[in-house]
């Protein structure tokens, strides 16, 4: 979650929330803006026993965040970085040249053809024009739906594949390796 006013901005991140409410209060003090994080749900219906037992959350207070802060900082509680054995370097499936654009999914496509499927999204509410650059050789790409549908035409990547992106928008490419 991201708060923010002229000049200065507030992030909280959590790896384990449902949800949260942000409201604000006026007084004759000024205005008062207040965040809180929803714990658990424990809905009746379908599992009378949802969110029984111990919980752990984490959270973390980001002051003076922007909202790449808040993006950032959030894929950092969610996803952790992992370490794998071994001395070799490991070279990026994807690269993206601009922060604003995250990388969010590279994976095989579900038909098994062995394509590679691409999904990432402008992350801070603006528009974005960036270079998403393949590891690998790849002979044609083309846009498709959240199911890996195709819905655009293919297109031959040049030096890398150029993309422009609505504020946050979400976006699949399918890569057929060369």
């Amino acid at each position: 979650m991201h708060l923010e006013e002229p000049g200065w901005g507030v992030a909280m991140v959590t790896d384990s929330t449902y949800g949260h409410d942000v409201t604000r209060d006026v007084d004759e003090h000024g205005t008062t803006t207040t965040l809180r994080v929803s714990l658990l749900r424990a809905p009746r219906f379908p599992d009378p026993e949802t969110d029984q037992g111990a919980h752990r959350f984490r959270h973390a207070l980001v002051p003076g965040a922007e909202i790449g802060d808040a993006v950032r900082e959030g894929h950092f509680i969610n996803q952790p970085e992992r370490r794998v054995p071994g001395s070799a370097p490991v070279e990026p499936l994807v690269t993206v040249d601009d922060d604003a654009v995250v990388v969010t999914a590279v994976k095989l496509a579900d038909d098994g053809s062995g394509d590679v499927v691409v999904r990432f999204h402008e992350s801070r509410g603006g528009r974005a024009r960036a270079r998403l650059r393949p590891g690998f050789p790849v002979a044609e790409v083309v846009t498709t739906d959240l199911l890996e549908r195709p819905t655009g035409e293919p297109e031959r990547p040049g030096d890398g594949i150029a993309v422009a992106l609505r504020p946050f928008e979400l976006v699949t490419l399918r890569m057929k390796r060369a």
